[in-house]
């Protein structure tokens, strides 16, 4: 297939990029500003509004992975205006520009976030259930109702309601690894919030079978089989790196850090599981959180 990719050259999006044309697929990058334009790409700016609307004539599939970093500064006014318009511009231009095409992409992939359901408790979640509450949680829910001109086109829109995407190359984990190789790493408030990962090697696969499944539509919970709490990962990762892990940061201490990002981000939870991909026959590389770890410490630690 011939597929246009936005945030091509994120963690995510560049892993992405490569699984794609590694199964087959010629790959076209959607990029910003002329000095990333060239064979191969496709220009557009969200912030101004401009796409070029004419390339995605004919285009089997867009995935859609742009949208600012959400942890990559503390919370202000102006971070959260950042992060929500990243996603909403970017997905109502694209979406829009794909509605008016003649012949439009059939599947649009688009990237959402398990922020969705909000802070849970240990409550079960699947793509049936309710969204939650917050900054995040408020975000997502307009993120992919900003794909609605493509739905009313009749074009097939998946959402990825992604979890923690475990890479020793970036996001998260890369973050927390000094930290615990040092032997500082610890339990972040009680210990007890949920967290639903995917190992990147599996976040490329959900990838190709969204485009590859033609029943999957709507929202698709791409996380690991068994989320884990914040406890279980840690005592993983300190399992992975062979390292103690008990100096634990108390809920305080992050919230002065970090502020409002702390409770989103770290002090709440969502247990999240995958049934769509699983009843629609995904097999997941790594399912379970030590061999996930293992593995993506043996490629990029």
């Amino acid at each position: 297939m011939r597929i246009a990719v936005t945030g091509a050259t994120g963690l995510v999006g560049s892993a992405v990029v490569e699984g794609l044309r590694r199964s087959g697929h010629e790959v076209l990058r959607v990029v910003r500003g002329a000095s990333g334009a060239g064979e191969g790409t496709i220009l557009w700016d969200p912030a101004a509004g401009a796409i070029d609307a004419a390339a995605f004539e004919g285009i089997d599939a867009v995935v859609h992975l742009a949208g600012e970093n959400i942890s990559s500064g503390r919370w202000n006014p102006a971070r959260k205006a950042a992060i929500r318009d990243s996603r909403l511009k970017g997905t109502t231009l694209l979406c829009d520009a794909l509605a008016g095409c003649a012949r439009p992409p059939a599947t649009l992939v688009c990237a959402s976030a398990t922020g969705y359901y909000g802070d849970r408790g240990e409550e079960l979640l699947t793509e049936e259930s309710p969204p939650g509450s917050g900054f995040l949680a408020e975000v997502c829910r307009e993120w992919e109702g900003a794909c609605m001109p493509a739905v009313r086109r009749g074009i097939r829109v998946v959402h990825l309601r992604t979890g923690v995407v475990l890479s020793a190359g970036g996001g998260a984990l890369a973050k927390m690894l000094p930290l615990f190789r040092w032997g500082l790493g610890g339990v972040l408030g009680s210990g007890k919030q949920y967290m639903s990962w995917i190992a990147l090697d599996d976040l490329v696969g959900v990838v190709l079978h969204a485009l590859a499944r033609e029943e999957l539509r709507g929202p698709v919970n791409a996380v690991a089989p068994r989320p884990v709490t914040n406890r279980e990962f840690t005592e993983a990762l300190a399992g992975a790196l062979s390292r103690p892990a008990f100096l634990p940061v108390p809920a305080f201490a992050l919230r002065l850090a970090l502020g409002e990002m702390a409770d989103a981000l770290l002090l709440s939870g969502a247990r999240v599981v995958s049934r769509r991909l699983e009843e629609t026959g995904y097999r997941f590389l790594h399912p379970e959180i030590g061999g996930a770890l293992s593995a993506a410490l043996g490629r990029g630690a």
